[in-house]
């Protein structure tokens, strides 16, 4: 879209922040056009705004000679990430963004020099990062630069695990995303509430920008297409009733009902947890949460089961009394190490033997090292795919015919923003008509002179005026209004953009590049 306006806009933003900084004093790396760490000692002077001046005319020079190259590219909507499918739990745990720092990790994108628009969605199976770069070799590179630097995970050990995808590709991922055909578990209803979460948070934290949002709104309608309009939903379980299959799994066929579960966090995958073991015939669970409230409104909501409180100090304490431990909190750090576990005394035979750690949390929760203990065993996401291969053929058939309707959404989604290529060309075609009526209105009527009007001949002739271009751009404008539905069509519809921009020197693409330009300095500078 706009390939000169959003790629030479990059260009220019980049040779912005550069000149500034060294206006500034305050050198940046030469890499990838990201700031560097560390001190550099250097001798700043000057006054600021002749600084900022200078900065600009060094950063228009340098955009004169680079434009060119730019001009040939085009913006890209990209999805860089990482999920279950492509990387194990202890690196995405690394990259994981807690739904409170999302604002500011969308700000940390959307200062990258080629990074226009972002969103970022992280759940305990993903975490991908949505952005509109003006550069798609160079908006790739600044967000596995960012990545790693968050991460501390070196960029090459990254790109082994991660996944990119551009445009159309990117588009039909979120929209399987949300359809819950990307999830561990086929259709699980968890992903779609998550999706809805990144337009809500966006929509508080001042917005997504116009093509993100308007596709994670598109990706929600489709989720719920799919789920209204086929059965992918029958049957379907979540992450938190994959873990309680998988724990029943484990268990003595004959002890599953009389083992001792315990539930550390009252969150939301929590409250399934609950619900799950309810499903599976489970009578009483012990739930460890930092307040009471959380656990009282899921003890008021479901009465099937008895529902023991115990505080965040007694969950070592009630872990000893559990045969099987669930946990899933937002903690950053490790709640059950090695020697935790060493500390908890032996299970009974009949049990197994061995007490089970089902770990449902990102950042997890439980340390890998536990298995080692004689007497515990742990399970973390990764490990409910021994729960999800049993209906593999089911998911297929399953997943056909949702791509019937997310195919649909996105030809909706591509029309809408193919339409809008043609917008500035509309607006500048209108507007340069309109200045010729009312310079030549204002010739006839100083000949007329205002002795000689009243104010009905003067309302009349102005109308009169309005009337003849409106008539005169009716068909011009109606051969740039497409919905981009036919490809054949599309075609015609932008050659005659460009037929319109040359003919009436409307300078459409340049117009678009200098509101580029002037947003992403305004960022950088601020």
């Amino acid at each position: 879209m706009m390939a000169g306006a959003t790629s030479a806009a990059a260009a220019f933003a980049a040779a912005a922040a550069a000149a500034s900084a060294k206006a500034a004093a305050c050198p940046w790396a030469a890499a990838g056009g990201r700031r560097r760490s560390g001190v550099v000692r250097c001798d700043a002077g000057g006054d600021a705004q002749a600084a900022s001046k200078a900065a600009s005319i060094t950063a228009l020079e340098q955009f004169k000679v680079s434009a060119d190259r730019y001009m040939k590219e085009k913006s890209s909507i990209a999805v860089i990430g990482l999920s279950v499918h492509t990387a194990p739990v202890d690196m995405r745990e690394k990259l994981a963004v807690a739904e409170e720092l999302w604002p500011r990790a969308i700000s940390e994108l959307t200062s990258l020099n080629h990074i226009e628009e972002a969103a970022v969605l992280s759940t305990c199976n993903r975490m991908e990062i949505y952005v509109v770069a003006l550069s798609w070799n160079r908006g790739i590179r600044e967000v596995v630069d960012w990545m790693s630097k968050k991460s501390g995970i070196p960029a090459s050990e990254l790109r082994e695990h991660l996944f990119m995808l551009r445009d159309s590709g990117a588009t039909r991922h979120l929209f399987e995303v949300s359809a819950g055909l990307d999830s561990l578990v086929l259709g699980e209803g968890q992903i779609l509430a998550q999706v809805k979460q990144v337009v809500r948070n966006g929509q508080n934290s001042g917005g997504l920008g116009k093509n993100i949002d308007r596709m994670f709104k598109d990706a929600i309608t489709a989720g719920k297409r799919v789920r209204c309009e086929t059965n992918i939903s029958a049957g379907a379980v979540s992450v938190s009733s994959a873990a309680v299959e998988l724990a029943m799994m484990k268990l003595p066929k004959s002890e599953c009902l009389s083992a001792r579960m315990l539930l550390i966090g009252a969150g939301k995958m929590g409250k399934l947890v609950v619900k799950h073991l309810i499903a599976k015939g489970c009578k009483k669970v012990v739930v460890v949460n930092r307040s009471v409230e959380r656990v009282d409104a899921i003890r008021e909501e479901m009465k099937d089961i008895e529902i023991v409180y115990r505080p965040l100090t007694e969950m070592y304490e009630a872990a000893a009394d559990a045969d099987v431990v669930f946990t899933s909190t937002a903690s950053e750090s490790l709640l059950f190490t090695k020697g935790h576990a060493e500390a908890l005394p032996p299970i009974s035979l009949a049990m197994g033997g061995v007490r089970l750690f089902v770990d449902i949390s990102v950042p997890r929760n439980v340390g890998a090292c536990l298995s080692q203990v004689e007497h515990a065993r742990v399970y973390n996401v990764d490990d409910l795919k021994e729960v999800v291969e049993a209906n593999k053929e089911d998911r297929v058939r399953k997943a056909m015919e949702a791509q019937a309707i997310i195919t649909q959404e996105l030809k909706r989604f591509e029309a809408w923003r193919d339409s809008l290529e043609t917008v500035p060309t509309i607006k500048k075609l209108r507007s340069y008509a309109d200045r010729i009526r009312a310079s030549e209105l204002d010739k006839c009527l100083q000949k007329i002179g205002e002795d000689n009007l009243n104010k009905k001949t003067r309302r009349s002739i102005e109308e009169l005026s309005t009337g003849i271009v409106n008539k005169l751009l009716h068909g011009p404008l109606q051969h740039l209004r497409c919905d981009g539905s036919d490809s054949r069509t599309l075609d015609e519809t932008l050659d005659n953009m460009h037929a319109l921009n040359r003919m009436f020197n409307l300078d459409t693409e340049k117009a678009v590049l200098e509101q580029k330009i002037k947003a992403k300095v305004e960022k950088t500078q601020s």
